[in-house]
């Protein structure tokens, strides 16, 4: 593919599009090839960089995003498409468990907050380090999960946590905790977190 890598100066940021069909071999390729014409883009400003356009897995984004800070120290972000959101959530509650009520909370979780309910929780934002939601059943986040998640606190082991991006260092489901190490764990997208076998699973 000639060109599946391209490179955009926004308003308050630099844009990367990959192309969705391209293996990641030649994203690899190309994006090698246009550090160079990228680092040019920055003298003293920090303009952070969004990369777009192609559902990447945990380990392509990780390989993408340190070829770029391997060149420039800058902040990046990976977008990825709404549809695939909604995926996971179909996904989180097609989990056979016994129906129950769902809350949907509007807006993000500030650092000290702590929301509880009973049955099943949507956050339809980020839950911020520092907080914390519990809930007797799943718990769904849309945005990123930096706090504190409980499911399943009255001890269901078949409850489960899905999130945009799961970036904690520790998850809840029932009486079973993991603590997870942000140094050799990557970030996940989209994640789907469960038990199993007594063992809290991530995907």
């Amino acid at each position: 593919m000639k060109n599946c890598v391209s490179i955009n100066l926004k308003k308050d940021e630099i844009l990367i599009k990959i192309d969705e069909n391209s293996e990641q071999r030649e994203i690899i390729e190309a994006l090698k090839k246009k550090i160079t014409e990228l680092k040019k883009l920055y003298k003293d400003e920090k303009t952070p960089i969004r990369v777009t356009g192609k559902v990447l897995k945990n380990r392509e984004i990780d390989e993408i995003q340190n070829i770029i800070k391997s060149k420039i120290d800058v902040e990046i972000d990976f977008d990825t498409p709404k549809t695939l959101g909604l995926h996971s959530i179909k996904k989180a509650f097609a989990k056979e468990i016994a129906i129950s009520e769902t809350k949907f909370h509007r807006g993000s979780l500030r650092s000290g907050q702590k929301l509880e309910t009973e049955g099943s929780l949507v956050i339809l934002g980020d839950v911020n380090s520092g907080a914390e939601v519990i809930a007797s059943d799943n718990i769904v986040v849309l945005g990123n999960l930096r706090g504190l998640a409980h499911a399943g606190a009255k001890g269901n082991k078949q409850a489960i946590i899905s999130a945009g991006l799961l970036d904690t260092v520790q998850i809840r489901i029932a009486n079973i905790v993991k603590e997870i190490d942000r140094d050799e764990e990557p970030l996940h997208k989209q994640a789907y977190v469960y038990v199993q076998d007594d063992k809290i699973i991530i995907e």
